[in-house]
């Protein structure tokens, strides 16, 4: 992901919601980590870790387990070097049980537009695949008219 000058606008925090949402959707942890920096400290559910490295550390063991992982982030909020987003994601694991899972992520970035801090509160659901919302091609981008997740439920 680019540097993205500081103050945040909405259409600059807008580019970086949608920059994350690619990275991860790519399931490639070397990629997804250089946008942090490396220092970076992580709150993950019950998980605290620190610097790239734990990070991608921490990828690499996430989708060996939530397997056809598929991410749409929407932006909530922004303001000087912050950014709250809400976001779902879908995956199923080893057995084929599919889960949704809800959550929202506070941001905060350095002078260079790397993150250095993030807090993910995140709760999983498990769906019947006929409820699953997301269905392009993994791993890869969300498509453009793809609708993401106007609405919570």
């Amino acid at each position: 992901m680019s540097a993205i000058r500081l103050p945040f606008t909405a259409e600059t925090a807008a580019a970086k919601v949608r920059a994350a949402e690619d990275a991860w959707n790519s399931r490639d942890p070397q990629r997804v980590s250089l946008a942090y920096s490396v220092d970076s400290q992580w709150r993950n559910r019950d998980r605290f870790l620190q610097g790239r490295d734990a990070i991608r550390a921490f990828l690499v063991d996430k989708w060996q387990s939530e397997l056809d992982y598929r991410l749409a982030k929407s932006l909530w909020s922004y303001t000087g070097n912050r950014i709250a987003v809400r976001f779902q994601y879908e995956y199923h694991d080893a057995a084929g049980q599919w889960f949704r899972a809800y959550g929202n992520e506070l941001w905060e970035f350095d002078e260079s537009g790397l993150m250095r801090r993030r807090e993910a509160s995140i709760n999983d659901v498990s769906i019947d695949p006929s409820d699953r919302k997301f269905h392009w091609p993994a791993p890869g981008p969300r498509p453009a008219d793809d609708p993401g997740i106007p609405e919570v439920h």
